[in-house]
């Protein structure tokens, strides 16, 4: 194939049809929205005459199809529009936006992950016992009980109660000034500026979500890892490896562990994709601004260009961790070329 000779580039250009399909899914959905912007943005006293200005001012007189190719061209010069809600560039909200998103879904990830894969792991070596059954219930309460739910009941119980946590309004509590922004993490962000003090105020401030989408993401994490576990244990590979007296740590973790991580890391890479979508609940019970409460208001409110950017916002994200999970897979079991792809 004429990708072999370089297969980054190849993957980099199969990806290209999944975001032209995005373009124009985004596009066709966002028109069929209930609602009309322009009357959104004249304000409730409009007139029709005002309301008609208004439409052609944003060029939804135009026939869709030039709306379309309209849109298009603005895309490939990294114009994304202008949100009708909040007056910005649409890049200027995401760029704005989406680290909080970032930080949080990442840090329950992490959270998750530190919990979840030794959990599992424990519970595929114990197979039956008490904490075979502790993974059990830990899956079950992860998926039963809703987002919200859990951080209300967090709030209720470390804000409200005990006062352990800071009030739930943000990233950072009012007495912290934000850090100069260089990443757009606050946790990162402290620790360049050398601002300890705030720095452990946004870690109690993410504390409470974090922990709150850990809760609801780990439950696939461990059903994932405790199942690949199983499956490598009893495969024929183990057996010879415990038969040539090799020790029992390095039966479990050179070779079970090792051979278990891919479907665990495919698990990561979409339990992460739709949590980052998806952390909406979250983000409004702790009014965390982030992505997933900016697409919501801009459904609300019929914001074609905010819901297009965030859609579109979401693709290349998900496009960019596919490709990160391919390379993942190459340094966990170098049999599996990146090239195969």
């Amino acid at each position: 194939m004429a990708g072999r000779g370089h297969p980054l580039l190849w993957r980099l250009a199969q990806t290209i049809p999944v975001i032209v399909g995005v373009v124009v899914i985004s596009f066709v959905l966002t028109r069929a929205l209930p609602g009309d912007p322009a009357v959104q943005f004249a304000g409730l006293a409009a007139t029709p005459e005002s309301i008609a200005q208004v439409r052609e001012a944003l060029g939804l007189d135009k026939p869709l199809i030039q709306q379309f190719l309209i849109y298009c061209g603005a895309l490939l010069q990294g114009d994304l529009g202008r949100s009708v809600v909040t007056g910005q560039p649409v890049v200027t909200d995401l760029a704005m936006r989406l680290p909080a998103s970032l930080e949080l879904t990442l840090s329950a990830l992490l959270l998750a992950c530190l919990v979840a894969i030794p959990l599992g792991l424990l519970a595929a070596v114990h197979q039956g016992s008490w904490i075979d059954q502790l993974c059990r219930v830990v899956v079950t309460a992860g998926v039963s009980l809703p987002t919200f739910f859990t951080g209300i009941l967090l709030i209720y119980v470390f804000y409200y109660l005990l006062g352990w946590a800071p009030s739930p309004l943000g990233r950072l509590d009012f007495i912290y000034f934000d850090p100069p922004r260089v990443t757009g993490f606050h946790l990162i962000d402290t620790l360049i500026d050398g601002d300890t003090e705030t720095f452990f105020g946004a870690l109690r401030q993410i504390a409470l979500p974090a922990i709150t989408l850990a809760l609801f993401t780990l439950a696939p994490i461990a059903r994932m890892t405790r199942a690949a576990m199983l499956g490598a244990l009893s495969s024929d590979y183990i057996r010879t490896a415990r038969a040539a007296g090799l020790s029992p740590s390095k039966v479990l973790f050179g070779y079970a562990f090792r051979n278990a991580l891919l479907p665990v890391v495919t698990t990561l890479g979409m339990v992460f994709s739709f949590v980052l979508g998806a952390n909406v609940l979250v983000e409004k019970v702790f009014a965390w601004p982030g992505i997933g409460s900016y697409a919501v208001e801009a459904l609300v409110q019929s914001d074609y260009a905010a819901v297009q950017g965030f859609v579109l916002a979401m693709a290349l994200l998900f496009v960019l961790l596919n490709l990160l999970i391919d390379l993942s897979y190459a340094l966990i079991d170098p049999r599996i070329g990146f090239s195969a792809k």
